[in-house]
């Protein structure tokens, strides 16, 4: 996978910190990798990879996804350190599941998963677009990105699908704010993938599969490993036809 800069976002634990994790250990890594996180009190996994990274340099920021003023103060470090080679890949992984029942769903609650899970990765990516940009008018690139030499990666969820709620997933029922946020990233970048395209930016929403973290739980069926080793591999497989989709870890569309 030949990327050279990478954002991930809520990259302290869990997906975040295993993608940091196995990008940093590729055979051809990237150069940087823009490893965010919003507390310095849950850092001592990412600063252990920033210390032990031979071949590349992982840069971390403070960033809460939610906050404008932070969003453009990340934009401005890397930007400093990608100057006019621009940014190859954002993901968008930062995310928030609290169990709130229907009949007893709060505004609150409801709110804090749209800002969190559907705000915030549209203003993330709005944020980052001219860096995006920048690199995908870079010229002679090649590799993993083909046609399209900027990416976004969406962390989607399987949960989100409209068409199986309350069918496959009856179990996720007890978040049913994450899964209405999750359904409406999907659109979102649906929209956004289109005002894109002729930009040479591929926008992709990508379930990981029920994993292993804090959030998935215990009970999961996958480990981080697993899940993230399958989406690195299949990033390198897409392109212009997968431009928008929701897909899952392998790159199988799955029903909005």
């Amino acid at each position: 996978m030949k990327v050279e800069s990478v954002m991930v976002t809520g990259a302290n634990r869990g997906i975040g910190l295993e993608f940091v994790r196995q990008l940093s250990r590729l055979s051809e890594p990237p150069k940087f990798i823009f490893a965010t996180y919003r507390s310095s009190d849950t850092l001592k996994d990412l600063k252990e990879l920033e210390e032990s990274s031979t071949k590349t340099k992982i840069i971390l920021i403070k960033m809460d996804v939610t906050n404008p003023e932070e969003r453009e103060a990340a934009r401005n470090a890397i930007e400093e350190t990608v100057k006019e080679r621009g940014l190859n890949l954002l993901i968008n992984n930062a995310g928030v599941s609290e169990s709130q029942l229907f009949p007893h769903l709060t505004c609150e609650n409801l709110e804090l998963h749209f800002r969190v899970n559907t705000v915030a990765p549209i203003m993330v990516f709005q944020t980052m677009l001219p860096l995006l940009e920048r690199a995908a008018d870079q010229q002679g690139s090649t590799g993993a990105l083909s046609v399209f030499r900027a990416a976004v990666l969406n962390m989607a969820s399987l949960t989100g699908s409209i068409a199986n709620a309350g069918v496959i997933f009856r179990r996720d029922l007890v978040v049913p704010a994450y899964k209405m946020s999750k359904a409406a990233l999907n659109m979102a970048m649906r929209v956004v993938a289109t005002n894109v395209k002729d930009k040479g930016i591929l926008v992709i929403n990508m379930c990981p599969g029920w994993v292993k973290t804090a959030m998935g739980t215990d009970k999961a069926v996958l480990e981080p490993e697993e899940s993230i080793w399958t989406m690195i591999n299949t990033l390198p497989t897409l392109n212009e036809s997968h431009h928008g989709t929701f897909v899952d870890r392998k790159g199988n569309p799955y029903p909005y």
